[in-house]
């Protein structure tokens, strides 16, 4: 696998939610990390968007478990709504979710991104596509 290719992928990696991802060409194997296993701290204080936002609309003390938190899609890709074919959705609307609770699955490059809930609440929107493209940015659900 040449530079330039373990590059796009790093860069990739860094524009993306994902935390860790693996790609073998040949007999060569590239394992790129992001998050808290990484080692250096720009990457480290990169993390999502997702996080970064919640913490922002904490300066509002006054309510911030009466306003709805919007979730969006962090890459391009075919979203799942389902973990296989034949079986349930993770959420439905008006499901209470955890922390940290898997909302979606998107594919990206042959990569499956987990898209997590950002903060507990309840479900009160959810996109209908399903096994359908998603743009970055795309409103995906809202919790409140």
């Amino acid at each position: 696998m040449d530079l330039s290719k373990i590059k796009t992928l790093i860069d990739f990696v860094g524009r993306s939610n994902i935390n860790e991802l693996t790609v073998t060409e040949k007999d060569v194997t590239v394992r790129i990390f992001q998050g808290q296993e990484a080692a250096s701290g720009p990457r480290q204080k990169a993390g999502s968007t997702m996080s970064l936002a919640q913490d922002a609309g904490s300066d509002t003390p006054s309510r911030p478990e009466k306003a709805s938190y919007a979730v969006k899609a962090p890459v391009f890709g075919v979203l799942h709504r389902t973990p296989a074919p034949g079986e349930p959705p993770f959420v439905a609307i008006g499901d209470e979710v955890e922390e940290g609770q898997t909302l979606f699955i998107i594919e990206a490059m042959k990569v499956f991104n987990k898209i997590a809930a950002p903060r507990s609440g309840r479900i009160t929107h959810l996109t209908e596509i399903d096994d359908g493209e998603v743009e970055t940015g795309d409103l995906l659900a809202e919790i409140a």
